[in-house]
């Protein structure tokens, strides 16, 4: 008798399966967390700010009396205040009309009927990628598409989950285009630089050329997980209770379907007339550009109205909706199949606003680089520990503004001393901050993930969730680690249009 072999991911996802459902494991990491702020508060732990000599970075106690003031006063607000909360419940709004109607189903079906398979995988994680310049709409609508896309093609759900899961999250800096990030990583680092040259300027553009190729390796490295390694481990997709989907489209559902999609063209076209001129109001008013505008800002309202106003269309052709009651039936039918994701984000809410709250995030960052910088490296291996350094405080402080503004007073002076320009430490900085988005619990819009794929396999927990996505994070960080090297100490090109790639004034 043979003895099977447990492989590393299996490993993984049993140790991690020995976790409780999400909501369980918040509670108790919120337990955790408040008896080592008081030991912590108690041994005197702190750390000398970065920006500010003269000012101590405390561990705050949580069991102290001001701490479980804290926690009592600020317990409503850490729950509505959750960044993605708002968004993802509006979208729902829209999606669940979409959904109720039917539009969705005939729209999935319509596009992947004679798609063939394997290109699935690239246009998902592709999509993922570019779905960054809106805001958080990869999550929330892209990442549920997905599995939808899978399953209607008779490939595993969950993979189409991980797969777009992947480039939303893992290649969260990469894109095309230059996004609502760089303006924020930029000036950070640009204050940074100037603590060695005062002259210095970091351009919104800085990464643009390395995030530009970085996109289309992060597309062909998220096929080759999904393809060889996730979806072969999953196996084929078998549960019970889950209705066949109809394969043709009657002329019903491809008359509902024209009228949908062209109300869909007619508010596309509006939202452009509202945009393109340059003196719109949805454009930045300081730059004219669409980044950092209203237009971003408020991407939500027009991602509702984008599924709920072909999806009502849909509904009155197919007579799905005879009244406008139908209407609002389906918004409620959509919200309560939330009721799980708002059960695990108010107690995520709470350990993600605590833990900032005690300053274990800045205290565990800022002694990790302080260790990096002791270590006294050669450059090019210092640049390349930087970014796994950056990976793992990735795990711990989800802000990408928040973590970089501790590590650029540190590294971008250090590395423009030892010959390396500030464009080139930010890039790097980026690699390892969107690497192990997918594998750390304390990314918010992890429940959306988890819920999405408890709808199809309901006893999933997070040592699955955590091996499924692993070989994304581990492949995604050792490519794009030698991209950099290739870019930075073979080919020595510039990350950006005018960076240098060395700085001239080093030692």
């Amino acid at each position: 008798m043979k003895t099977k072999r447990l492989s590393f991911l299996d490993v993984l996802e049993k140790v991690g399966n020995v976790l409780p459902h999400p909501a369980i494991l918040f509670i108790v990491l919120i337990f955790i967390l408040a008896l080592a702020s008081a030991v912590a508060n108690a041994l005197g732990l702190y750390v000398i700010d970065p920006r500010d000599e003269n000012k101590r970075i405390v561990i705050a106690n949580l069991l102290s009396m001001d701490g479980l003031v804290h926690i009592a006063t600020s317990l409503v607000k850490n729950f509505s205040n959750f960044p993605p909360l708002g968004s993802v419940l509006i979208a729902m709004l829209g999606v669940g009309i979409a959904e109720a109607s039917g539009f969705l189903s005939a729209a999935i079906r319509a596009l992947v009927l004679n798609a063939p398979k394997k290109l699935a995988t690239l246009v998902v994680v592709f999509a993922g990628i570019m779905s960054n310049l809106a805001s958080d709409v990869g999550y929330v609508v892209l990442i549920p598409l997905a599995g939808m896309i899978f399953y209607s093609l008779g490939r595993h759900p969950l993979a189409g989950i991980a797969a777009a899961f992947a480039g939303v999250s893992g290649g969260y800096s990469a894109n095309l285009l230059i996004g609502t990030l760089d303006p924020i990583l930029s000036g950070i680092t640009q204050q940074a630089a100037r603590m060695i040259d005062p002259t210095y300027v970091v351009g919104v553009e800085a990464n643009w050329y390395f995030m530009f190729v970085s996109t289309f390796l992060i597309v062909i490295l998220g096929y080759f997980v999904t393809e060889k390694i996730v979806e072969p481990r999953l196996g084929s997709y078998q549960q019970e209770g889950i209705r066949e989907e109809k394969k043709v489209l009657d002329s019903v559902e491809k008359r509902g379907l024209f009228y949908a999609f062209l109300s869909l063209m007619v508010f596309i076209g509006i939202v452009l007339a509202l945009i393109v001129p340059s003196s719109s109001s949805f454009r930045n008013q300081a730059t004219g550009s669409l980044i950092g505008s209203p237009f971003f800002t408020g991407i939500i309202f027009f991602v509702f109205l984008s599924f709920a106003i072909p999806g009502i269309v849909y509904g009155y052709v197919l007579q799905v909706f005879n009244r406008s009651e139908d209407v609002i039936e389906a918004m409620a039918k959509g919200m309560r199949s939330m009721g799980m994701y708002l059960v695990i984000i108010f107690f995520a809410a709470q350990f993600i606003a605590l833990f900032s709250w005690s300053n274990f995030g800045p205290f565990l960052a800022i002694k990790g680089a302080s260790f990096l910088k002791w270590l006294n490296m050669d450059s090019g291996v210092l640049l390349i520990c930087f970014v796994v350094m950056s990976a793992a405080i990735n795990l711990m402080i989800a802000s990408s503004s928040a973590q970089w503004a501790l590590l650029a007073p540190i590294f971008v002076p250090m590395l423009m001393l030892l010959g390396y320009s500030p464009e080139v430490v930010q890039a790097a900085y980026r690699i390892g901050d969107s690497v192990t988005n997918i594998v750390t619990p304390l990314l918010a819009y992890l429940p959306i993930i988890v819920v999405e794929a408890m709808k199809y396999q309901k006893d999933i927990k997070m040592g699955t969730m955590i091996s499924m996505m692993f070989p994304y994070s581990f492949v995604f960080l050792v490519g794009w680690c030698v991209l950099l090297y290739l870019w930075v100490f073979v080919f020595g090109l510039p990350v950006g249009p005018g960076a240098e790639t060395f700085y001239k004034g080093g030692f």
